[in-house]
């Protein structure tokens, strides 16, 4: 599995502090620290970045290419003219890996504007599965967006190898069916667009539950995205088993989940309490246990 290094974001404070005050030194030793944690790719997230995006975006891509030059970039906000502007003083990283954009929503005001700057600047870009109408209902919905946006940038010259489709992770302490949903719909990508690549914001499943419950929701549903054909996860460099998990080290782990997922239930008894947990969270993502915060005490 692929890690796209999330914390470069105008949200952390010492880090949009940084963004703010064009320091960077903070925003330096973060990259270092993505690289030593065997980020894939490194995030810069600036938000809507709406008065000085267009002059704060390469000042910060220049920043993070002194330090890590090896490291393909995700370029993160919403404002056009910033990723233009990033586009136009990115280098090339030496192994030739493109930079990627992200991302290009679903809307013709956008990708009619988007696609073809990617394209220009042989850019790959996250393709978002959020429509005119916002979130898809189901894995259908999501394809349905999917065949309208990667069919305009196979138009506009951009094959499906430079796109990576994300259908959107949400809480699934709010909307526990959307978590099923995704994933059927990750299956359901090789034969729509062969060739695509995908991700998503993984840590968008944890977001409302606990902080201390955070880390094993993200873990557990990488491995059930991965187990669905996902290549890729934007996550938290600072979570240690997630990254050991994510570059094969924890193949119990993954067992575990497979297992699972094809319809084996565990015997408990048998299993290590760490181990046990996995079962009861996946049990949870399926939907198999009510969503509660104590589903670990059960």
């Amino acid at each position: 599995m692929l890690l796209i290094g999330e914390s470069l974001n105008v949200i952390n404070k010492k880090i949009g502090r940084a963004f703010k005050e064009r320091d960077p030194k903070p925003i330096q030793e973060e990259a270092l620290f993505q690289k030593e944690k065997q980020m894939d790719y490194i995030d810069i997230n600036l938000g809507p970045a709406k008065k000085d995006g267009i002059e704060l975006m390469p000042w910060v891509v220049q920043v993070v290419q002194e330090v890590v030059p090896d490291i393909p970039l995700v370029l993160d906000t919403s404002n056009i003219d910033a990723i233009e502007a990033a586009l136009k003083v990115v280098k090339q990283v030496p192994s030739g890996t493109p930079h990627i954009v992200n991302s290009i929503m679903v809307r013709p005001e956008r990708y009619e504007r988007m696609v073809p700057i990617t394209a220009e600047y042989n850019a790959d870009f996250i393709a978002l599965m959020w429509g005119p109408e916002g979130l898809p209902r189901d894995e259908n919905e999501r394809a349905a967006l999917c065949v309208e946006l990667l069919y305009f940038a196979n138009e506009a010259g951009i094959p499906n190898e430079k796109i990576w489709v994300d259908g959107i992770v949400t809480p699934v302490n709010i909307q526990q069916p959307q978590a099923i949903s995704l994933m059927e719909f990750q299956k359901m990508l090789p034969d729509m667009c062969p060739g695509a690549q995908s991700t998503c914001g993984l840590s968008n499943i944890s977001n409302g539950p606990p902080d201390h419950l955070r880390p094993i929701l993200n873990q557990a549903y990488m491995v059930m995205l991965q187990k669905c054909g996902m290549v890729s996860v934007i996550a938290d460099p600072r979570d240690a088993q997630l990254i050991a998990i994510a570059k094969g080290q924890r193949q119990d782990i993954v067992d575990l989940i497979y297992s699972i997922m094809d319809g084996n239930a565990p015997n408990m008894a048998g299993l290590s309490k760490e181990l046990q947990d996995y079962a009861k969270t996946v049990n949870v993502i399926l939907g198999n246990s009510l969503y509660s915060d104590s589903w670990l005490e059960v």
